[in-house]
């Protein structure tokens, strides 16, 4: 943050808040691969807060009416009883010279890295009480009037993400595979409310006591309520660990809180329904996510990382269909690539590898943010190294499965998926579209 920045965003705060506001420290948080987050620390008025919460558009990206909606998200959320941090200020709906599109906001205490959330000893006695707290959350969160949020979205779901999927990219059986199966079973929504569009591990602030704050309301709209449940149930937001909300506890759990708290009680099968779709969903902003990667300097490694997800949700959406794992063994093989044979040794594996430990090592004793940075370097040298030694027999021996089944590449039998020429329920053509998915997941993630 540039020094005049710092400078306009005290002036400004000094005269909404009638306060002297001075920063003793401006420090850029980690993640958010849309949106910067600062934490700000004052040395002020007493009426100042001494620490707040910064959240802004890049510069050059601002968006200030959907800024302008998350804040009265968050305003009308406090309202009707969700914890969340106190709005301080705003842009409004048009950016603020030497500012930009952002929110100021109090900093709440708690934890929201989900993989301490989920490991570390301290929160061992609150999570099994945070299915049940979650779904209490959402029941007082669905009670929110839509009204008071000022452009708040209202769009057909599954219309947008198709929209979003065909405009990222070239079409992958596994991702067509699931919108046909969604068409087909889509339950009737039996009630609109405010949705928070990203409620999960990762956005809700937790301590020693339980729910703090439910964070990011960004992607908020009006819709189905039970998509934000299954939304927090999907596997990517478990990271790792075996229980389907948040890797917290059981659905039953979060059934019963939502129930207690509001008198409806939700449909597992409902539930289930927009758990495929968060998997689906997840593949697609994935792929939106990549794409932005050359607009984007400063988190251009990061988004491009992100790219290489997609295989994750592909494995995930398959299990979600059925989709047994093939019998036909490991495709890809390591040290298969021919090209070892014209450039010799050492492998290109064995160089990316060594500049993986190199880039560890280099970034020990960095600032936070560097660390992660470099982490997200590493795994990427990671992913190149063991496609190197796959990529050439893999891409070999699935070009003859896909000739046998009719098609020339895997784009050609998405497209007949998606005309119906095939079905995933055809043996032969799940064996091949799951040995697809599962090569991809073993170069992008093979510990997932």
């Amino acid at each position: 943050m540039s020094e005049t920045f710092e400078d306009a965003l005290a002036e400004r705060l000094s005269t909404v808040l009638g306060a002297s506001c001075v920063f003793t420290g401006v420090e850029r948080l980690t993640g958010g691969a849309s949106r910067e987050t600062w934490s700000l620390t004052t040395k002020s008025d007493p009426a100042v807060p001494p620490e707040l919460i910064l959240r802004r558009d890049p510069p050059g990206r601002e968006d200030p009416t959907r800024m302008s909606m998350e804040a009265a998200a968050f305003v009308e959320a406090g309202r009707a009883g969700v914890p969340v941090p106190e709005i301080l200020d705003s842009s409004g709906t048009e950016p603020l010279p030497g500012i930009g599109s952002y929110l100021v906001m109090s900093r709440l205490p708690g934890e929201a890295l989900p993989q301490r959330l989920l490991r570390d000893e301290r929160f061992g006695s609150v999570r099994p009480r945070l299915p049940y707290d979650l779904g209490r959350a959402l029941a007082r969160l669905h009670r929110m009037d839509p009204v008071a949020v000022p452009g708040l979205p209202d769009y057909d779901p599954m219309e947008f993400l198709f929209g979003e999927y065909t405009r990222t990219g070239d079409p992958l059986p596994a991702l067509e595979a699931a919108f046909s199966w969604l068409r087909d079973n889509r339950p009737t929504a039996t009630r609109k409310s405010v949705v928070h569009g990203d409620f999960r591990n990762g956005n809700i602030l937790v301590d020693e006591d339980g729910i703090r704050g439910v964070l990011d309301w960004e992607l908020a709209h009006v819709g189905d309520p039970m998509e934000d449940l299954g939304w927090l149930c999907t596997k990517t937001w478990r990271f790792g660990s075996p229980h389907p909300v948040g890797g917290f506890g059981s659905r039953d759990d979060l059934f019963r809180g939502y129930a207690e708290e509001c008198g409806v009680t939700p449909d597992p099968d409902a539930v289930r329904w927009w758990e495929v779709f968060g998997s689906l969903r997840w593949a697609v902003i994935c792929r939106v996510q990549a794409m932005r990667a050359g607009e984007d300097g400063d988190n251009t490694l990061e988004l491009l990382a992100i790219g290489r997800r997609v295989a994750e949700c592909e494995h995930d959406l398959l299990d979600l269909l059925g989709v047994p794992v093939s019998a036909t063994g490991d495709v890809a093989q390591a040290g298969d690539d021919r090209a070892d044979e014209l450039f010799g040794t050492p492998r290109i594996g064995e160089l990316l590898r060594a500049v993986q430990d190199f880039v560890v090592d280099a970034s020990a004793g960095a600032d936070p943010r560097t660390v992660y940075r470099s982490r997200v370097a590493a795994h990427v040298l990671g992913m190149a190294a063991r496609e190197s030694e796959v990529g050439y027999a893999a891409r070999e021996e699935l070009r003859a499965r896909l000739a046998a089944l009719g098609y020339r590449t895997e784009s050609e039998l998405a497209l007949g998926l998606r005309a119906g020429d095939v079905t995933l329920g055809d043996t032969p053509v799940g064996c091949v579209i799951r040995d697809l998915a599962e090569t991809r997941l073993r170069v992008a993630n093979p510990r997932y």
